[in-house]
């Protein structure tokens, strides 16, 4: 038995993905076989999902099949074996990138900052960068993280996130990536065509000579940070310090609380460690799973 708080959020989870699987799911994972109606729906593989990530703190999927097989049997009275559990719960890679997406885009807060926008990035690690990464080769490869100083085998992803006064700021888009790619290069394939935006980012993004055109051209301006020159002068450098340390302070005073959402995806959802992901499908619904289990949260 669970509470009866925690039922109604259930419910309401089931209604939403229905209504999604409704709309667009259906298409994304169709069956072209006898069982193409199972006793235990997609629909309610999905729920059983998203909840006990979220409600019960259950990260791995042999957690997740133990407490809904313990304690969730009364909502789930065809719940498969834990084989046929995981084999059809890798097939639903793309319907949570779906859900995960429409969680972003369909639910922004009135509160939002549409004009300011927060960029940085975060590692989601399969394994350590001194062992030899073989999960998921075609999709991950080895990256090097500055603000943990660590190298590591696996994915990146890159958050745009509308700033909100006093409070986290809310994902516009979510691009994931190879470990290696560079975040500059991200911004310029993803997001260099918004127009009327100002952007904080971190050192990563310093490009003079390309963010001087999009702000004569588009009228978008990236702060950052001030980059130290090379071999610049002593007595230039201790001339500009007074100022360069009152900006850069302002700039991270800015763009801080996008690594509070970075935060709070992690204590919600383990988002981050994918050491225990042993196929590619399965990294997938690690990644875009959790991503959707942590903003059904807020919607609900």
């Amino acid at each position: 038995m669970i509470p009866k708080a925690k039922a109604l959020r259930l419910i309401a989870i089931y209604l939403h993905i229905c209504k999604l699987h409704n709309e667009q799911l259906q298409y994304l994972y169709q069956r072209y076989t006898n069982n193409d109606k199972p006793d235990f729906t997609d629909q309610e593989m999905m729920t059983l999902y998203l909840f006990v990530v979220q409600e019960e703190q259950r990260f791995k999927v042999s957690q997740i099949y133990a407490f809904a097989d313990q304690y969730m049997r009364s909502w789930f009275p065809a719940l498969p074996s834990y084989q046929a559990f995981n084999r059809r719960l890798n097939r639903l890679s793309e319907a949570f990138k779906v859900i995960a997406a429409r969680s972003v885009s369909d639910f922004i807060p009135s509160d939002c900052r549409l004009g300011i926008s927060l960029l940085d990035s975060m590692p989601i690690i399969t394994c350590s960068g001194k062992r030899s990464g073989k999960v998921a080769t075609e999709i991950t490869d080895k990256g090097y993280c500055g603000t943990k100083s660590l190298y590591y085998y696996g994915l990146k992803l890159h958050t745009l996130a509308f700033s909100r006064p006093n409070r986290m700021p809310f994902p516009e888009q979510i691009v994931i990536t190879t470990a290696s790619e560079s975040d500059l290069n991200v911004f310029k394939q993803d997001w260099g065509a918004i127009t009327n935006r100002t952007f904080f980012g971190d050192k990563i993004y310093h490009n003079e000579a390309y963010f001087k055109s999009l702000k004569i051209n588009i009228n978008a301006t990236m702060l950052t940070p001030i980059k130290a020159i090379k071999e610049q002068a002593e007595v230039l450098k201790q001339r500009d310090k007074a100022a360069n340390d009152l900006f850069n302070a302002a700039v991270s005073t800015v763009r801080q609380p996008i690594e509070s959402l970075f935060n709070w995806l992690i204590e919600k959802t383990d988002l981050q460690r994918a050491n225990k992901v042993r196929s590619t499908n399965g990294l997938l619904v690690h990644v875009f799973g959790k991503i959707a289990a942590a903003f059904i949260y807020l919607i609900f």
